[in-house]
């Protein structure tokens, strides 16, 4: 696909510099204490599920997930084909040629060609939504009528079209600006837009899906504010999300940093769980946010990105791929589907590593609620307390575990409460008894 071609020499020079410093900056800023070993060494997993759970509790999570499962997965290999099939052939190219036969302006052709290869991802995938919204409406954890599910769905495409699009034309111009040092500028770009994509969500994307309001004064909102306070984290307010209308899952997360930075419970937390319990999950979103997890997070990944997008440059300037796929050059406006096609194929490669440093941040997120607390009883309690309402897979296959788990089964963060426990010489923590009231009140 070479018009002239990159600076080979150099881009691959700064791609193996940038890979390296991202090893660096994985391996430093996650949290790999304390290893699986030594919290296995207090209370496998194994023996949580036995001690702490009944077998209809399992079989429930199990059930669930099975149902869940292969839609699920099917979204996945389809999004994935699909992007594969149009960008490692000459089918993505042709598709975007038949979109703007008449189109003058290679931004416009870029734009149009961006929006009718999502299309037909997007459309290859609709099948098996449906499917996974049934499941989930026959499971009860769907709330949602489906004008609104098709309204998500929708509001998604058009965020992620829109999105892609910007970004495509902006790779496409420099590379028509700079043809053979284009992927520095590229890689700059980039980390930019993740950097501003992530300080922006909580702000532009999230309203678009879910209305936030301030939680209502009370005991329970000066009660979270308090443990902030005495924790050393300034949380100026606490938004509720109105998820009820969409799920019955029970959830609480942070998003955003700076000036974005927010905590925000589910509804449905606040109407199911009681106050403890949701004391200790945002004990858990404080560990976050002390240690700034979002902030690193969109370094490291900033870093990740401006890396791919150089090592996507020396795919791209290849004249086999481009013969291949019916692309003359980066400058060619038919190239959007080929480079959908590697971010795909990077994504899928990406996600073990990044759901296991995933999993290993809400470790120390959980050690922090511990440190916090200073009640394994309780949090272990709530951890059980919330896999039963969200009806958990408890054993799922390690395959499932490294290819989506973002983070640890319930077994496992009983496990490392014990671990914690005994560590601090605190009470053992016993066994939770299925199907007697848990305290939490």
């Amino acid at each position: 696909m070479r018009s002239g071609g990159i600076a080979r020499r150099p881009a691959l020079i700064v791609a193996v510099v940038l890979w390296g410093c991202l090893a660096v900056a994985i391996a430093l800023a996650t949290p790999w204490q304390p290893s699986g070993d030594v919290v296995a060494a207090s209370s496998s997993p194994h023996e949580v599920v036995a001690e702490d759970f009944t077998s209809g509790e399992v079989a429930i999570g199990s059930w669930l997930s099975r149902s869940v499962r292969l839609p699920g997965y099917l979204i996945t290999a389809a999004g994935m084909v699909t992007a594969m099939v149009l960008g490692f052939t000459s089918l993505g190219a042709r598709l975007s040629a038949r979109a703007f036969p008449r189109v003058r302006g290679w931004c416009a052709r870029v734009v149009l060609g961006a929006l009718v290869v999502t299309l037909v991802i997007r459309l290859a995938v609709v099948p098996f939504e449906v499917w996974l919204e049934v499941a989930r409406r026959r499971s009860g954890v769907s709330t949602q009528s489906w004008w609104a599910w098709g309204a998500d769905l929708l509001v998604g495409f058009v965020v992620t079209s829109t999105v892609t699009a910007v970004l495509l034309v902006a790779l496409v111009g420099l590379a028509r600006w700079f043809p053979r040092w284009w992927w520095a500028p590229a890689a700059a770009v980039a980390t930019a837009a993740v950097v501003l994509g992530s300080y922006v969500y909580p702000t532009v994307v999230e309203p678009l899906y879910n209305r936030f309001t301030p939680m209502a004064d009370g005991p329970l909102r000066t009660s979270l504010l308090q443990l902030a306070e005495r924790d050393g984290v300034r949380v100026s307010e606490v938004f509720v999300a109105d998820a009820s209308r969409r799920t019955t899952r029970l959830n609480a997360y942070v998003s955003g940093f700076g000036s974005t930075w927010r905590l925000v419970i589910y509804d449905t937390l606040l109407v199911g769980a009681p106050p403890a319990h949701v004391r200790r999950i945002v004990a858990h979103e404080l560990g976050h946010a002390k240690r700034h997890d979002v902030l690193r997070g969109t370094l490291v990944g900033a870093l990740a990105v401006g890396s791919a997008v150089i090592t996507l440059a020396l795919a791209l300037d290849s004249r086999r791929i481009g013969r291949r796929v019916g692309v003359s050059s980066v400058t060619d406006p038919r190239v959007v589907a080929l480079v959908l096609a590697f971010v795909a194929a990077g994504t899928l490669v990406a996600a073990p590593v990044q759901n296991l440093v995933s999993r290993r941040i809400e470790t120390a997120a959980d050690l922090h609620a511990l440190d916090l607390t200073r009640d394994p009883a309780g949090y272990a309690e709530t951890q059980r307390w919330l896999a039963v309402t969200n009806r958990s897979e408890l054993q799922p296959s390690p395959l499932v575990t490294g290819l989506f788990a973002t983070h640890p089964t319930p077994p496992e963060r009983i496990a490392l409460v014990r671990w914690w426990a005994a560590r601090q010489g605190a009470p053992p923590v016993p066994a939770l008894v299925a199907g007697e009231g848990l305290p939490g009140g």
